[in-house]
């Protein structure tokens, strides 16, 4: 059978599900998931197999109106993320419907050239009646290929989903070994999976202005991997929170991304994390590049 590659950019405003999404049509975690808005800050590519097919999906911010360098730089991304896709995923809160945000944001898809589909996303706790409603008004304004109703994290409509995007991607070789399902580096993912703790603990207490940065990766002659992180927070009340009392918040972050990238990485892991306050961190250009980003003006 002919082999099928191509690139589908997944996107949407924050919150409405993209990286539970693409972790679903993998087949296992390659994105960090949280409850708070604007986790997935830089564009990261899970690659899933359907068939004869290689769907590259590229997971990328949430598209909202930016006030600051690190929001451009991610609004930035998510743009960059759709250039050149064989097909756009523009995926939405059901729940949370249309507004005049979102409302903006299908206007300026809609305008773009590539095929693109519509999933309206967490209908499992979505009235039935609002769901066509909310169809019928983006079948008119956006005229996508296809709608389809799913729930990310239950998996209800995700193998039809995969099945419509295996079967829209272009002839042509895989780009990547069947068995690999993500273009991150160990080292990005072991970052994103300390933010993803972060978020998770202290979610309600620290405000979004924090980023993980791996300063050193190393390899050890027993197969385990040493792995040196800093959390970079802009205030001293913000470090306080992040340690916890006597340490104790750090070393249960610690302690569950360790689990967690050892999983993924597959071998034993040695995390050694430290909390540094930085109140500029998000001018500092060498960071923007070891999470991903592109600097900004």
């Amino acid at each position: 059978m002919t082999q099928k590659c191509g690139f589908v950019a997944i996107v949407g405003a924050p919150n409405a599900g993209k990286s539970t999404l693409v972790n679903a049509l993998v087949g296992q975690k390659v994105a960090i998931v949280s409850p708070k808005a604007q986790t997935t800050r830089t564009r990261m590519m899970g690659v899933a197999m359907e068939g004869e097919s290689q769907i590259m999906l590229v997971d990328t911010p949430g598209i909202f109106a930016p006030r600051r360098r690190l929001d451009r730089a991610m609004v930035a991304a998510a743009w960059n993320g759709a250039q050149d896709a064989d097909l756009i995923a523009f995926v939405l809160d059901a729940k949370t419907g249309l507004n005049a945000k979102i409302a903006e944001l299908v206007k300026t898809l809609a305008e773009r050239r590539e095929p693109k589909l519509l999933i309206l996303n967490k209908v499992d706790i979505t009235a039935k009646e609002s769901l066509l409603d909310l169809a019928m008004q983006l079948q008119e304004a956006l005229n996508p290929e296809a709608i389809f109703m799913i729930s990310a994290s239950t998996g209800d409509g995700v193998a039809d989903l995969k099945q419509a995007l295996a079967e829209r991607m272009p002839e042509g070789p895989w780009h990547f070994p069947e068995d690999q399902v993500s273009d991150a580096t160990d080292r990005m993912l072991a970052a994103e999976v300390t933010r993803e703790q972060i978020y998770l603990q202290l979610h309600a207490e620290l405000p979004y202005a924090s980023a993980v940065e791996t300063e050193k990766y190393e390899e050890r002659k027993d197969g385990s991997v040493a792995i040196h992180q800093q959390i970079l927070v802009a205030r001293d009340t913000q470090k306080a929170i992040v340690l916890g009392k006597r340490g104790a918040r750090l070393k249960e972050i610690g302690t569950k991304a360790r689990e967690e990238i050892s999983n993924l990485l597959g071998r034993k892991v040695h995390l050694f994390l430290h909390v540094k306050v930085s109140e500029k961190w998000e001018e500092d250009r060498g960071l923007y590049r070891e999470i991903g980003l592109d600097w900004v003006e």
